[in-house]
C-alpha cells in the first residue's frame, strides 16, 4: 500500500510538472502571437535601397507654432514666384520661392479680451488676394503684394481648408459642410450652399477647387459636387464612395484631398480607398477603382498617383484607372497625398521623411528628412522646387540635383 501511495505521489508530481510545462508553453505561444500581432500594427521600418536620385535641401524656415494634433493639414501655396504659408499662431508669410527670404509677414491684430486668432484654413491665393481662415470661423483677405489686411468676414464653422478665388469671388468651405461666397473686393456675402454631415467624419476638409465657372467640392459623405460660382446652385453631385458599413466608423468615406481638374476630367479620391475620374461638365463617372485615400491625387501625362490609408502608394493608368504598380514598403507610416517632381512621385510620412519613387514602376529612388515632426499636408511642387510643411510649422524646400 505504501508503495502504491508513493507511485501515486510520483505520478502526481510528474503530471504537475507536465501541466506547469504546458502552461509555460501556452504562455509563450500567446506571447509570441501577441508580439506578432503588435509588430503587424507597427509602422514599417525604412527600406534600405541604393539611391538613384540626389535630393538637395534648398532652404527651410520656421513659420511659427504649427498645428501639432489639430489635424488641419496646413500647407503652402505658390503664385507669381512667391510661397504663401501660415502657421496656427505664426501669422501668414510671403516668401521668395527660390531663396526662402521673407517678403512680408502678417500677424492678425489682437482684439482686447479675446483669444488670439488661430490661422487654420489655407492660405488660398488669387486675383491679388491671399485668403486665410481661422478655427473660430474668421475669413481674412490680404493684399498679395504687401500683406495689408483688406477685409474680414465670418462663417459658422471652423475653416480648415484653403479657400479659392475666382471671377471676383472668394469661396470658403467651413467645417459644418457649408460653402460660402464673398465679394473679393469688400467681403460682402453673396451666397452660401449648406451640406448635411454624416455622424462621423475624418478630421479635415478638401480645399475648394475652382474650375471654368464652377467650384468642385469634396464632401464628407463621400461625394464631390460642382457648384455654380455666381449663385451657388448645385450643377451636379456625384458619389465617389458610398458610406456603407455596419458601424459609423466603417461608413466613413470623406473626400478630403483636393480634387484635380485636367482638361475636362476631374480626378478625386476618397477615404474609403476609392479613386474616380469624372467628366467635369456633367459629373458622369469615367472610371472608378478600389485604390486611394483621403490624401488627394497627383497626375502625369499618363498616370494618376494615390496613397491609401494603409500606407500603400499606387500608380494608376489615367485612361482606365487600371493599377500599373503598387508600393507597400511604407505600410502604416501615415502617408501624405502624393506629388510629382520630375520623374518621381513623392510622399511624406509621420516621421518627417520624404520618399521619392519612380513614376514608371514605384521603386524607391531617394529619401530625405524635412525635420523630426510629422508631415500631414500634401507637398507642393512649383518651378521644380518641392515644398513641404510639417506639423511643427517648419517649411522646407527641396530640389532634385542636376
Amino acid at each position: 500500500m505504501k508503495q502504491m501511495v508513493m507511485i501515486k505521489r510520483v505520478a502526481t508530481l510528474v503530471l504537475m510538472g507536465v501541466a506547469l510545462s504546458g502552461c509555460s508553453t501556452v504562455k509563450g505561444w500567446f506571447a509570441g502571437k501577441d508580439a506578432e500581432a503588435k509588430k503587424a500594427l507597427e509602422p514599417a521600418e525604412l527600406v534600405k535601397f541604393e539611391p538613384t536620385v540626389k535630393v538637395d535641401k534648398v532652404w527651410s524656415t520656421n513659420l511659427g507654432k504649427g498645428e501639432k494634433r489639430i489635424g488641419v493639414r496646413q500647407g503652402p501655396v505658390v503664385a507669381d514666384g512667391r510661397v504663401f504659408a501660415a502657421a496656427i499662431t505664426g501669422g501668414v508669410h510671403a516668401l521668395d520661392l527660390q531663396t526662402g527670404k521673407t517678403v512680408w509677414t502678417y500677424e492678425p491684430a489682437k482684439v482686447k479680451k479675446q483669444p488670439k486668432l488661430r490661422l487654420s484654413g489655407g492660405p488660398g491665393v488669387g486675383e491679388g488676394l491671399v485668403v486665410i481662415g481661422t478655427l473660430d470661423g474668421q475669413v481674412i483677405a490680404l493684399d498679395a503684394n504687401d500683406g495689408a489686411e483688406k477685409w474680414r468676414a465670418k462663417v459658422p464653422g471652423e475653416v480648415i481648408s484653403a479657400p479659392a478665388v475666382g471671377q471676383g469671388i472668394v469661396f470658403v468651405r467651413s467645417n459644418d459642410g457649408r460653402v460660402t461666397a464673398f465679394d473679393a473686393g469688400n467681403g460682402t456675402q453673396k451666397w452660401f450652399n449648406p451640406r448635411e454631415l454624416p455622424a462621423l467624419t475624418v478630421r479635415g476638409n478638401a480645399p475648394v477647387v475652382a474650375g471654368p465657372g464652377v467650384l468642385f467640392i469634396g464632401n464628407d459623405d463621400g461625394s464631390v459636387a460642382a457648384l455654380a460660382m455666381q449663385d451657388g446652385r448645385t450643377v451636379w453631385d456625384q458619389m465617389v464612395a458610398n458610406g456603407e458599413g455596419r458601424t459609423e466608423l466603417e461608413r466613413m468615406s470623406d473626400v478630403d484631398g483636393a480634387p484635380v481638374l485636367e482638361g475636362n476630367t476631374l480626378f478625386v479620391s476618397s477615404f474609403k480607398n476609392q479613386t474616380m475620374a469624372i467628366e467635369g461638365p456633367t459629373g458622369r463617372p469615367l472610371w472608378a477603382r478600389d485604390h486611394g485615400g483621403a490624401g488627394g491625387v497627383a497626375l502625369t501625362s499618363g498616370n494618376v498617383f494615390v496613397t491609401d490609408n494603409k500606407g500603400g502608394v499606387f500608380g494608376l493608368d489615367k485612361a482606365s484607372g487600371s493599377a500599373m504598380w503598387s508600393q507597400t514598403g511604407l505600410a502604416r507610416r501615415s502617408l501624405t497625398g502624393p506629388v510629382v517632381q520630375g520623374d518621381y512621385v513623392v510622399v511624406g510620412d509621420y516621421k518627417g521623411y520624404l520618399h521619392w519613387l519612380r513614376t514608371d514602376n514605384g521603386e524607391f529612388a531617394g529619401r530625405a528628412k524635412s525635420g523630426g515632426d510629422a508631415l500631414l499636408a500634401q507637398p507642393v511642387v512649383a518651378d521644380g522646387i518641392l515644398l513641404v510643411q510639417n506639423v511643427d510649422g517648419k517649411l522646407t524646400a527641396f530640389r532634385l540635383a542636376q
